[in-house]
């Protein structure tokens, strides 16, 4: 089945028989929206439920995009079929995705059992495309039973990988510490594993020690799991197969408990919320003219009307 097509049918029972072209097609019409992503939501959603999820997250510059291309040759070694989502930043120009994280992954480019998708954050605070729920589950469907979710690195609001992955990785850089009060509270709460990345640099000891007394401190200290913290070099690999050993530990852990259900479930719950909230904002767009909105919205900035009063006008003919 050529992927020209544009039915989402046809490219997903295409890409269920392994054509890359129109898995590609099908991430492409999911960061598009509308009827179609819909569609293919409807397609993928009762074939989920295997693939396991890591988020590989951290500051800008940690080296994320390195590590994770070691975890695939480290994975590959054992015949492991991975995809990966990279959420890049947004282009200024045209809204898309950079594509620096799969320039940096190029090493991967003619592996048939691996699988790279950028996908642009068009400007989500979050960090992650409204759309990479969807595109996650699409992999799945397909039968990637390693899902990979590397992030931009924003800062603190980067925590919603958390809401997407089943084993977030966060990674930091030797001297760091001078920065762990700032970030202790976002990263105690998503971190279920901490790797000190680049090494090879001085500082790795007094970053470990720094985020040892972190977890000490946090409610982690009477919980079944403690984040383990390893130490990575992703140029050469050093340390990238402890890290995984981690992450299945990890996943052992929440499985034996019970705890990845739950997760999930939740996961499923928050993204229902979203998708309403999106579309009573989208629906209370089309009743209330641009005109009307943007005269709402400057008269809220102006403060002649609060903010609950603007919305109960834009949501009237709705209902809410």
């Amino acid at each position: 089945m050529s992927s020209r097509t544009s039915d989402p049918k046809q490219l997903f029972a295409a890409a269920q028989q392994g054509d890359r072209a129109s898995l590609a097609r099908l991430l492409s019409l999911i960061e598009r929206g509308g009827d179609d992503a819909r569609e293919i939501g409807r397609l993928s959603y009762p074939l989920i439920g295997n693939a396991y999820t890591v988020g590989i997250t951290g500051a800008p510059g940690a080296g994320k995009s390195t590590l994770t291309s070691a975890v695939i040759t480290h994975l590959r070694k054992s015949q492991v079929k991975v995809a990966v989502l990279a959420i890049d930043p947004s282009s200024p120009f045209t809204g898309g995705a950079i594509l620096g994280d799969r320039v940096r992954m190029q090493d991967h480019a003619t592996d048939d059992g691996v699988f790279i998708r950028s996908m642009a954050t068009r400007g989500h605070l979050g960090g992650l495309s409204l759309a990479t729920s969807e595109a996650m589950r699409m992999l799945d469907a397909v039968q990637y039973p390693l899902v990979l979710v590397e992030t931009v690195g924003v800062g603190q609001v980067e925590v919603e990988i958390a809401g997407k992955a089943d084993t977030t990785v966060v990674v930091v850089n030797p001297g760091w510490g001078d920065s762990v009060q700032a970030n202790k509270a976002g990263l105690m709460e998503i971190a279920d594993v901490f790797v000190i990345n680049k090494a090879d640099r001085k500082g790795v000891a007094e970053t470990k020690r720094d985020l040892e007394q972190m977890l000490e401190l946090s409610d982690f200290a009477h919980d079944a799991w403690t984040p383990p913290i390893i130490a990575t070099v992703g140029t050469t690999g050093e340390g990238v197969g402890e890290l995984w050993t981690a992450v299945e530990q990890h996943r052992q852990s929440i499985t034996a408990s019970g705890e990845i259900v739950s997760r999930r479930n939740a996961r499923l719950r928050l993204e229902m919320r979203s998708i309403i909230e999106r579309r009573l904002e989208h629906r209370a767009r089309e009743i209330c003219t641009g005109s009307k909105w943007d005269a709402l919205e400057t008269d809220v900035i102006a403060r002649s009307i609060d903010p609950w009063s603007a919305a109960d006008q834009m949501l009237e003919g709705i209902g809410a």
